[in-house]
């Protein structure tokens, strides 16, 4: 069962929340730290990844509702950073949502996830160094950074910062 916070429920994406995924995924602007919005067939290989992933871990990225509505996604995959196999919390909330701290709700909800009900011992966040917005999301969610590295993403090496926190 995904984590919920005092405003938001996180639930499993569904092929009935493509079009919603799609929104976020092919907004240009939210897509700036991906090099552009994705085309059809990314956002439909991401919704695929994300059911697989729930298929085999028991999580992935999960979608963020509000009252019924699905205002972005966020979850903990496992992600190459910096050369190192580790669960991420990864976060993507649709522009309309932004400034109002779900992004910040949701990740806190899934670190606490990983802690308590996965028996994890650390989550990172891998976060491009242009993202400033993101960034402030790991911090006030504890985590520090531990490395920089460049990840290479559709052709382009992209330096990231690896940003994690331990459980107390």
């Amino acid at each position: 069962m995904p984590p919920t916070s005092t405003r938001l429920v996180l639930r499993e994406m569904t092929a009935d929340d493509l079009p919603d995924l799609a929104s976020m995924l092919q907004d240009p602007q939210a897509m700036m730290a991906y090099e552009g919005p994705f085309t059809d067939a990314e956002v439909q290989a991401w919704l695929d990844r994300q059911l697989s992933n729930y298929a085999r871990d028991g999580y992935g990225l999960w979608a963020v509702t509000l009252g019924g509505a699905m205002i972005g996604q966020c979850g903990i995959t496992w992600q190459n950073i910096d050369g190192t196999r580790c669960p991420e919390i990864g976060y993507h909330i649709k522009r309309a949502y932004w400034r109002h701290g779900y992004a910040v709700e949701a990740a806190a909800a899934c670190r606490d996830y990983a802690f308590d009900t996965l028996g994890m011992d650390e989550v990172f966040a891998q976060v491009r160094d242009t993202n400033i917005a993101s960034m402030n999301v790991a911090i006030r969610v504890g985590m520090t950074i531990r490395s920089r590295f460049v990840k290479n993403y559709r052709g382009v090496g992209m330096p990231h910062y690896a940003f994690s926190v331990r459980k107390a």
